[in-house]
This record gives C-alpha cells, sequence and structure tokens, in this order.
C-alpha cells in the first residue's frame, strides 16, 4: 500500500497549515450538501466560513464545472495551487492562494459574501458534528461496524 498522497491532497495539507497559522480550523473533503464536497472548509475565530478549492493542474481546473455551487456555502472562497499554476485561468473575482506540501499564502483575498444567518448556524453545526463524527472514527477504529445516521439517510 502506497502511503504517497495525491498532488490535491498536498495541497491542502499545505492549506490546512496555513490556516491553523491564522487561527482556522479545517475540516478536508467537507460535504455542504448532498453532491457536493469542498477540498478544505476553514471555519475562522469569529465563526467565518472559507471555502478553498485545490488545483493540481490546468485540467484538474478545466474540469471542474460545479465550483460556483459552493459560493452559497461559505463567506470567502479561495482556489489553491502550486507556484507553477497558470494562474490567469482562475476568475479574478476569487481568492488567491499559493500553496505546496508544507506551507501556503494568501495571494488575494476573496470578496466577502457573508451568508445569511441561519445558513451560517447550520453549516457551523454541520462542521462541528463532522469533525466530532471524525475524530471519533480515528480514536475508535472499531466504530466502523455501528450505523452512521448522517450517512444512513
Amino acid at each position: 500500500m502506497s502511503t504517497s498522497l495525491q498532488p490535491g491532497r498536498l495541497l491542502a495539507r499545505g492549506v490546512c497549515r496555513c490556516m491553523r497559522s491564522l487561527d482556522f480550523a479545517t475540516v478536508e473533503e467537507f460535504v455542504p450538501e448532498r453532491g457536493k464536497r469542498v477540498d478544505v472548509l476553514a471555519l475562522g475565530p469569529k465563526g467565518e466560513i472559507w471555502v478553498i478549492e485545490c488545483k493540481s493542474s490546468r485540467t484538474d481546473f478545466t474540469s471542474d464545472r460545479k465550483w460556483g455551487g459552493y459560493l452559497e456555502w461559505c463567506d470567502r472562497y479561495f482556489w489553491a495551487v502550486d507556484a507553477d499554476f497558470p494562474v490567469e485561468l482562475l476568475p479574478e473575482d476569487t481568492g488567491l492562494i499559493i500553496a505546496d506540501a508544507y506551507g501556503a499564502e494568501i495571494v488575494r483575498m476573496g470578496p466577502e459574501e457573508k451568508l445569511p444567518g441561519a445558513r451560517r448556524r447550520a453549516m457551523t453545526l454541520r462542521i462541528a458534528r463532522d469533525a466530532a463524527r471524525r475524530l471519533h472514527g480515528f480514536v475508535d477504529p472499531g466504530l466502523a461496524a455501528f450505523t452512521d445516521p448522517a450517512t444512513s439517510r
């Protein structure tokens, strides 16, 4: 079994390290609703919610047609790419993070579109519950034998 991470996962690792240095908590591969999965969701110290999509190549970016559907789930939206990525492909009205496996830097802040209060509350609860379930699965590997109510609907 290979323990090497795919390029997008390496970018996500660097992004998560950067977000932690900014006092954000992160959840990778978060599902805000059925059919959507964001690469990194970051929850800030004031409750702000950022979505960061990691793109490892031009093909990875051009094949992603669903990113616009993530805007309704966050206060700010960012792309995370490596230093060799052709950034001119990325929409200018989104945030930009340059990352590698060890860290990242915000190059362009995404515009802020504050979530409505009810959606923010629902998202914050969903993030907390997802993170707690993941932690529980980590500390109790036998947990998989039990039905997860979140996935059995």
